[in-house]
């Protein structure tokens, strides 16, 4: 009786209490260590066992190893030691931390928490040093501050009880081209000006300000030439010289830089001594004097430099800077962990001001950070409760100490590389901890600690164990060569296969693992296993994270593991996976065989008797089985003698029997007689004690007691899935997570997922970086506080509109405060199944755009606000979000009270570009709300991609409807490659036209049966309100997007289509086709096409009717619906009583319908003729034999890049058709021609995204038939080619500048570049890491990188995109060693990027734009009095032409002209040249002429009695600027030049006029429009307007434009005439009246020949009828007096090239014009004999059509003959030329500059351009000159097509 109640007492507690455990995952074992060190350093706890005999995992816990008897173990521990802890004092008054120094060693995953004190005084000691530009242009910045010192005195003792003050002075390198070398400029630059210098230290840091007064009195302003400045210089002298400087150890560092200019940084191509000088060594340079000594022997700092040096110095920088150049100064002071900026005024008098707001800006946003980390160690600043900062801001209260936490971690893995394997000096380091603004830091000498094991150091030679043949490791066998196995008692020269081949196999273990000795050891026991490696273990399912594994072993002993899975000997029984007994049915067990066990064994029971009739038969024994040897041991109570019995249920003996073995004690346990009584008060007592422990299960689960008891678990159900892409029917998988353990409370669960796990670290998709700035989608999902109702499922109900904006205002609300975020879109509703107790919530779907580096503060942001439960005034419930990228995602789940399972909804990343097999990783984190512990942390999805068995696209990328049509169908077709159903989704989304506006929005799912190709899906067009005309006249569209296509379909050429609202209908206009029609008597029906040219948007109609026709009079209408713009008119002519004869008679168009008209062809003439000659032909006697006529109604549509479909309509008679094609533009004679027999064919191998002509004919027996009109199509678009030939110009042995030029074939429109360089080995192997550079403006062709590794061999590759995707990459390998150096000149290629190579996670790798850095805009450009005169010479040229003189991205050409200048009294003759530059773009071309003053001049100046000579050359080149703006189609800058050559002598104006406009920039807005934009002068006083002449260059009438708002700098001039010159001039006016012009001529170019008829007439529209320009000229010389001149045809001919007219003359006249005419299509290459050398020639080449003669192709070629040499070795290139001449004092200079396309790298490292003519200068008297030769080999014989790349003339 007492077991009895004992047993039932047990049975309570254990349906009470339910213990959970989920063994954690073992780091050591997992990670499969083949050493003791590798196994050492795995992480925390792992141990390894060195014994001999080891039968288990020798890495493993230490705990476990001595569980597994391991008598010699090998462990590591950790240590972290305090070397200096200085408790803090409140009474110093300066910063302070403590500790101060720290020791730790951390082992690999590790993580560490100390704690922290700091200390920030109320009013601290303050360093502040000031650091003003000197240049010229500061003199009243000067003056101001020399006024102001006791101000300053008094505002720094406002800051600080103990302050210094300091001061020094910079202005640029004392070198050309930044400073004036002459000796007198040298001396004084400026009147009452000191000497030029780079950076001088003029007074200490002290604490005396009349001493600091006193010193700044006497200081003087100085100068240079450029405008940008050496301040960077100057910063890191007074970082780094500490002791001169006087900066205190325990002090602020203030450091105010002063200036209106911007600055050089390192390599910046701003002087022309980059890449020259060596790199700035970082260390101080000052001598006594306080000079800096280096200024011309080391580069400037770069700005990476500068941050690391101010951040190691603990100086905090505030930047005072004008307006001039404050743009540049905003984007360097982010570069800066804390910095401010300030505008400063012109005068410099709010200087104070600017100090006092920054230091107090500073002190409000302090941040604690942690500096110098190695990359294994992690660092992480908290707050004493443990919680982390965003970005690391803290608050601490000045005066007291604040408390703090650090957070170290050892890193496992740093990009994807064991941690031990990286350098020492990347494992080991010193943390520094600090505020931002202290000297004071916590110095943590951190590292990770990678031991070996000793054992390895001393091996066992030929260890017995290892047989003789190897060496004992730590108990392993390391055997020698040519012997194997774990013991190396397989000898490799008698090992065999014999044994290894499996049945039905052919390879030794089948492929997967060594044959030894007949025995097969798998590669990867943890994938393959079986006696011949046949079972592949991956493709399996695992239970508890092991296959086969139960909890009695392997199957649970009662059966074999196969493949992973158990194949268990009880077959026939109720078994697990894992051969387990199954749970369910293991319940019953006992009470199903209760009954027939009393009946059998002792005859009672419901069953006695006849009723005793069971499956199974029971075993009498005297001794039953323990209890853990068998499934069930039973026990009951039997009612007849109120005795116990007792049996046990097992697996049969037999294993092949079906039924499980009962075996039945056969002595009963019966109660003595005696003591029956107590049966009911032991019943009484039981059933207190039920109560009691009742009572007590209740007061522990209010106390949550029973919980943290038993313990809960959650985890995921399952441990990997495999899915198939084509099979899929959404983007996610609704993935479960289980809890286990009491479910009484609730538990939060965080999870993460990432893409593409199973791509390894070398993939060359890893290799490449996304871009952090780029704007992508982030999917969001919250969980609203409301219940989902039926209404919410439709999109356009109106509680969902109101709902979807409500849940868009509140969120954007929020995300707003990220910079970069967008509005939302595409916001839906849903529920989701199996989320608990939530299940009916409404689920919001939405989308925020932002830069893909804002993802952690969209996910911080998002968590913090869903445990807050709103989002602004939107209600949300905690515990449920998930934010997703395009490769990650994070998300929460809440598991409630109750609840045992939800799912994780898990985005898939379903991506065309994915691998055919890829891997996906959730992982679940963390559980911030709960008491949950984590179990089953990870689960794999692995996706398999199959080809796509439909293709979804829409037919055009656009479409366009009338709004009056009041529905726009849009088609969407399939493609079907295998038949079957699929599905796509579709959605509409806002453009310019407006939701519920111009449109209603549509959404949703099509599905395709079997055999359906297209589907149509209208959207509502709305009508106009009244009013909307008036308000916004922009057109109106809209898009519609393809996504998520299912059941293995993909998207195809177009996914998107932009969707046109025509407001305004235009008239369909209509007419007959064909002049004249003929057809023949044997002709069963005559159809006569009708077309319509415009309007083809609106349906239209138009009547007809025959006249003159002898056997019929007809009439009918045309009908044509939206977008046909062909239809036929069908006379049957055998339908009439008559019979068909000869004769002629008219067809007419009258009566169009409303909104169209009749134009042109009204009438055709119908011809019918007798094929036989005969007046009559009567049906019987109608033959198959005459001429058959046209195919009609021919269709032609692209197929693909390469492909064209043509149908037409069947041709009675025909026995086959003839296609001919060709090139639009080329001559039908070269067309091909193809034969088919069905009125359909298909053109392959075309160009892609080429235009196509074609013609039809059908042909019978007696020959062809008449060609159909022509008809046009164009291919689709491919991926381009590679990029032409990548070119280096090389700045210095660690910059660089790549260029390339375009592909050959870009197939489309180049959207953007991609630009990838590699460190390589000899080998060209990678030493590091691939860096990845996109840049999205493609006319940007070049990138200058900086930081390259000196002498390193790097690899670079680019490749082109267009919208069909990347194309190949061209690459080249270069060490910049090797190659000559060519320094980069005043200024740089505007916006070219400038890339840091060793831009690491601290820097973004893009620093700046070139632009950024260029000549700063002030009005008083801080130069002396030639600075304009040299900036201009020889500057502006490299900035056009970067790498060399010329490789413009568009085409250019040049012409010149000379003109002589009257000299005034007293000086020599001058000559002005004035060159025109022809820039073409997108089919407006403009013109720009400059002009270049050279003059020599000798002035007798009387100084003191004697006669001093001074010899002045004054050179002035003003050149031209691009600019690339998307409003504009071209814009030109105008360089500095003066009016005339008395403005140069003498520059002074009177006090109060106004300078010359700096300079003018001219916008094309159309053939006959311009824009004309300048800069606002500098006068000293207000400026009141300004004035704009005008005039044709060649004479005309002065226009003149006033302007009275002086803010206004820009006017736009109309009805000016194309292809003409005109004269603008600027000037400015104040009360002292108007001041000097700027000069520009410009010209808009147009491609209609000024001379014909069809010249537009200003402000008509602009037409174009004659064919454009041919293209660039390419000149060979053949002999010194023979050249071949070649040229490209015309881009767009309009029509049939008929010929070309070429002209030759010589450039300066004399000698007589030669022409040639050339005739035909073909030629396009002419030999010109009879020239004279050294003579330039100007060429013109035309192209005629029958509409007349094109604009002209110029260019001017120069034969140079070779000084005591041959032409024949030139005699197969092109020679070029480029001279500089310093001239004479009277010389007639004549200069010719021609067009440039791609540019090209020569021998000597110089960038020029592939197409490039003789720049040449030519003078009489004597010159200096200095010669740059540069050739490029061209064939002497100029193939039709060199290259297939066209030129918009």
């Amino acid at each position: 009786m007492g077991r009895w109640v004992l047993r039932v007492v047990v049975e309570v507690v254990f349906l009470t209490l339910c213990v959970g455990h989920a063994e954690a995952a073992n780091p050591c074992s997992a990670s499969r260590a083949v050493n003791c060190s590798t196994c050492l350093q795995t992480g925390m706890g792992c141990a390894y066992c060195p014994d001999e005999v080891f039968t288990y995992d020798r890495c493993d816990l230490l705990e476990n190893l001595k569980a597994h008897g391991c008598v010699k173990m090998v462990s590591v521990q950790s240590f972290m030691s305090m070397e200096e802890n200085v408790m803090i004092n409140k009474r110093l008054k300066h910063s302070q931390v403590a500790p101060q120094l720290m020791k730790m060693m951390l082992l690999p995953g590790e993580e560490r928490e100390i704690e922290m004190e700091v200390f920030e005084p109320a009013r601290g000691p303050l360093d502040l040093y000031i650091l003003m530009d000197f240049s010229n242009s500061m003199s009243d910045d000067l003056d101001n501050l020399k006024r102001m010192g006791d101000e300053l005195a008094e505002l720094v003792k406002t800051l600080s009880d103990d302050y210094t003050i300091g001061f020094g002075k910079f202005v640029d390198k004392v070198t050309e081209p930044q400073t004036d070398m002459r000796p007198t400029k040298l001396t004084q630059p400026w009147p009452n000006s000191d000497p030029p210098f780079s950076f001088q230290h003029v007074i200490t840091l002290t604490s005396n300000i009349s001493t600091f007064r006193n010193i700044l009195q006497k200081e003087r302003i100085s100068g240079n030439l450029d405008a940008p400045e050496g301040g960077f210089d100057a910063i890191l002298q007074a970082a780094v010289c500490q002791s001169q400087i006087g900066w205190r150890k325990h002090s602020t560092h203030l450091l105010v830089f002063s200036t209106e200019s911007a600055f050089h940084y390192e390599a910046d191509g701003m002087n022309a001594l980059a890449g020259i000088l060596a790199r700035n060594d970082k260390e101080c340079h000052l001598n006594d004097q306080g000079s800096y000594t280096h200024a011309t022997m080391q580069d400037y700092p770069s700005v990476p430099t500068l941050v690391h040096v101010l951040m190691e110095h603990n100086i905090i920088p505030i930047f005072a800077i004008t307006n001039h150049s404050l743009s540049y100064y905003q984007k360097l002071v982010h570069y800066f962990p804390i910095a401010e900026l300030g505008v400063l005024q012109e005068d410099s008098s709010n200087i104070l001001n600017i100090i006092k707001s920054a230091f107090e800006s500073i002190r409000s946003k302090i941040k604690i950070q942690a500096e110098n980390k190695p990359k294994a160690i992690g660092a992480q600043v908290l707050s004493a409760s443990g919680v982390a900062s965003d970005y690391g801001n803290f608050q601490i209260q000045p005066g007291e100490i604040g408390k703090f936490k650090v957070r170290l971690n050892a890193k496992s893995r740093v990009n994807d590389r064991p941690v031990c394997s990286l350098n020492t000096n990347e494992r080991e380091g010193t943390v520094r901890v600090k505020p931002t603004t202290f000297s004071s830091a916590l110095q943590i000498q951190a590292g990770v600690l990678c031991q070996s094991c000793d054992c390895e150091k001393n091996p066992i030679p030929k260890a017995s164990r290892c047989s003789g043949n190897g060496d004992l490791v730590c108990g392993t066998c390391h055997c020698y060569d040519k012997w194997l196995g774990p013991f190396c008692n397989c000898s490799a020269k008698v090992s065999s296969d014999a044994g290894c081949i499996g049945p039905n196999t052919t390879e030794p273990c089948s492929g997967r693992g060594d044959c030894l000795c007949g025995t097969c050891l798998c590669y990867n026991p943890n994938q393959y296993e079986g006696p011949f490696c046949q079972y592949d273990k991956s493709q399996c399912s695992r239970y508890g994270g092991f296959l086969c594994n139960g909890t009695l072993g392997l199957c649970n002993g009662r059966g074999v593991c196969k493949c992973g899975r158990c194949e268990c000997e009880y077959s026939g029984l109720e078994l697990g996976a894992t051969c387990e007994p199954n749970f369910q049915a293991q319940l019953g067990m006992c009470e199903s065989r209760r009954s027939c066990v009393q009946c059998q064994a002792w005859k009672t029971g419901e069953l006695k008797g006849d009723k005793c009739k069971c499956p199974f038969k029971v075993v009498m024994v005297d001794k039953l089985k323990e209890r853990d040897d068998v499934i069930e041991t039973c026990e009951y109570r039997d009612e007849d003698d109120d005795c116990t019995y007792y049996y046990t249920v097992d697996f049969p003996a037999d294993r092949r029997n079906t039924v499980h073995e009962v075996q039945v004690l056969k002595k009963k346990d019966c109660p003595p007689g005696g003591f029956l009584w107590l049966i009911p008060l032991i019943m009484f007592l039981m059933l207190l004690l039920g109560l009691l422990l009742l009572c007590c299960w209740k007061y522990c689960a209010c106390c949550k007691v029973l919980v943290l008891c038993a313990g809960r678990m959650v985890g995921f159900k399952e441990d990997h899935y495999m899915l198939r892409q084509s099979l899929l029917s959404s983007d996610h998988l609704d993935t479960p997570l289980l809890r286990t353990g009491p479910p009484k409370s609730t538990d939060v669960v965080r999870w993460k997922v990432k893409d593409n796990v199973h791509r390894g670290p070398n993939h060359p998709h890893n290799q490449i970086q996304p871009n952090p700035k780029e704007m992508i989608d982030f999917p969001l999902s919250l969980r609203l506080n409301r219940q989902f109702s039926d209404e919410l499922s439709r999109p356009e109900a109106r509680d969902t509109e109101a709902l979807r904006q409500e849940v868009e205002d509140n969120l954007i609300d929020v995300f707003k405060q990220i910079p970069g975020t967008q509005k939302l879109h595409q916001t839906r509703f849903r529920t989701q199944r199996n989320a608990g107790k939530r299940q009916n919530n409404t689920i919001v779907d939405t989308v925020l755009s932002a830069p893909r580096a804002c993802y952690p503060n969209i996910v911080s942001l998002t968590d913090k606000q869903v445990q807050a439960g709103n989002f602004s005034n939107l209600r949300v419930v905690p515990g449920y979000y998930t934010v997703a990228t395009d490769r990650e995602a994070t998300g929460a789940v809440e598991l409630q009270e109750g609840v045992e399972s939800v799912d994780v909804r898990v985005p898939l990343f379903i991506k065309d570009d994915d691998d055919d097999k890829k891997q996906l990783q959730v992982e679940a984190i963390d559980v911030p709300v709960g008491i949950a512990k984590i179990g089953k942390r990870l689960v794999n999805i692995t996706v398999i991609k199959e080809h796509a068995k439909s293709i979804f696209t829409f037919l055009q990328p656009s479409y366009t409807f009338a709004r009056q049509e009041g529905v726009a169908n849009i088609p969407i077709s399939r493609e079907i490659i295998e038949d079957g159903r699929t599905q796509v989704t579709y959605c509409t989304r806002d453009n310019t036209a407006k939701d519920k506006k111009d449109y209603v929005s549509v959404e949703g799912d099509l599905t395709y049966m079997p055999g359906e190709t297209q589907k149509m899906v209208p959207v509502k067009l709305l009508e106009l309100r009244e009013g909307d005309p008036l308000l916004n006249t922009q057109p109106k569209q809209f898009v519609m997007d393809l996504s998520n296509p299912r059941q293995g379909a993909k998207l195809g050429r177009y996914p998107r289509t932009t969707i046109h609202i025509a407001d305004r209908q235009e008239p369909s206009v209509m007419m007959f086709k064909n002049s004249s029609q003929n057809f023949s008597t044997t002709d069963p029906i005559y159809n006569i096409p009708v077309i319509r040219t415009q309007g083809q948007e609106n349906p239209s109609s138009a009547s007809w009717r025959t006249q003159n026709a002898s056997r019929f009079n007809l009439s009918g209408q045309v009908l044509f619906a939206p977008r046909e713009a062909e239809k036929m008119i069908t006379i049957e002519p055998r339908l009439h009583p008559s019979p068909v004869k000869p004769e002629t008679f008219q067809l007419e168009l009258f009566d169009p319908s409303a909104n169209s008209y009749i134009k042109d062809r009204k009438t055709t003439l119908v011809n019918i003729t007798d094929p036989r000659g005969k007046s009559s032909v009567s049906l019987a006697t109608s033959s198959p034999s005459g001429r058959l006529q046209a195919p009609a109604n021919i269709n032609a549509l692209p197929t693909g890049p390469k492909n064209i479909n043509l149908k037409w309509n069947p041709q009675p008679g025909a026995k086959g058709y003839k296609v001919k094609y060709w090139v639009y533009g080329d001559p039908e004679a070269d067309a091909q021609v193809i034969d088919v027999k069905n009125p359909e064919a298909e053109l392959t191998s075309l160009y892609p995204y080429c235009d196509y002509e074609m013609r039809v004919c059908a042909y019978n027996t007696p020959g062809n038939g008449d060609y159909s009109d022509i008809v046009q199509c164009q291919t689709f678009e491919d991926v381009p080619s590679e990029p032409g030939r990548l070119a280096f110009n090389v700045i210095g042995p660690t910059v660089t500048q790549l260029s390339w030029a375009e592909p050959a074939e870009p197939n489309g429109v180049i959207t953007e570049y991609e630009v990838v360089y590699t460190p390589i080995n000899k080998d060209g192997k990678s030493t590091g890491p691939e860096k990845q550079v996109k840049i999205d403006n493609p006319k940007k062709r070049m990138l200058l990188i900086e930081n390259l590794q000196p002498s390193q061999t790097y690899c670079y590759k680019v490749r082109a995109r267009n919208k069909v995707g990347w194309g190949p990459y061209r690459d080249a390998t270069i060490n910049l060693a090797t190659q000559p150096i060519r320094p980069m000149s005043i200024p740089i290629i505007p916006d070219i990027p400038i890339v840091n190579a060793e831009g690491g996670e601290e820097y973004d790798s893009f620093l700046m734009y070139s632009n950024e850095v260029l000549r700063s805009p002030s009005a008083r450009p801080s130069v002396s009095d030639m600075s304009e005169d040299q900036m201009a010479n020889g500057k502006w040229d490299r900035f056009m032409f970067p790498g060399g003189d010329g490789s413009l991205t568009r085409n250019i050409s040049m012409s010149s002209t000379s003109y002589n200048i009257s000299p005034r009294p007293g000086f020599p003759s001058q000559s002005l040249e004035t060159t025109t530059t022809h820039m073409s773009s997108k089919g407006v071309h403009m013109l720009i002429s400059s002009a270049c003053y050279f003059m020599t001049s000798q002035h007798d100046l009387q100084l003191g009695g004697g006669l001093q000579t001074e010899e002045v050359i004054l050179r002035k080149r003003s050149e031209n600027r691009a600019y690339y703006d998307d409003g504009v189609r071209d814009s030109i800058v105008m360089g500095d030049l003066t009016s005339g050559f008395s403005d140069i002598l003498d520059s002074r104006l009177p006090h109060g006029v106004p300078e010359t406009p700096s300079r003018l920039v001219f916008s094309a807005l159309g053939p006959t429009a311009l824009k004309v934009s300048w800069q606002e002068p500098h006068c000293d006083k207000p400026v009141l307007g300004y004035c704009v002449l005008y005039q044709l260059l060649s004479g005309g009438e002065m226009k003149r434009m006033d302007i009275t708002n002086p803010a206004q700098n820009s006017v736009v001039v109309q009805n000016l005439l194309p292809n003409q010159s005109y004269l603008f001039k600027v000037k400015a006016q104040s009360q002292e009246g108007w001041g000097p012009e700027r000069e520009g001529v410009i010209t808009i170019e147009s491609a209609v020949d000024p001379k014909s008829p069809l010249s537009p007439v200003p402000g008509s529209a602009f037409t174009l009828s004659t064919p454009s320009a041919p293209g660039p000229l390419v000149f060979t010389a053949l002999s010194p007096e023979t050249l071949q001149l070649s040229w490209d045809k015309p881009r767009k001919p309009n029509g049939e090239i008929l010929g070309y007219v070429v002209t030759c003359e010589q450039l300066h006249g004399g000698g007589d014009k030669r022409s040639f005419q050339l005739s035909g299509n073909t030629a396009t290459s002419l030999t010109v004999s009879d020239l004279s050398e050294n003579v330039p020639y100007k060429f013109k080449v035309q192209a005629q059509t029958t509409q007349g003669y094109g604009p002209e192709r110029e260019g001017i070629i120069t034969i140079e003959s070779q000084d005591g040499g041959s032409m024949g070795q030139y005699s197969s290139q092109s020679v070029m030329k480029r001279e500089v001449f310093n001239q004479p004092t009277q010389s007639t200079t004549h200069t010719s500059h021609t067009m440039f396309s791609e540019p090209f790298m020569t021998s000597d490292g110089l960038m020029m351009s592939s197409r490039q003519i003789t720049q040449h200068t030519e003078m009489s008297g004597s010159v200096m000159r200095q010669v740059e030769m540069v050739q490029r080999g061209v064939s002497s014989t100029v193939t039709k097509k060199v290259e297939k790349q066209y030129y918009e003339a």
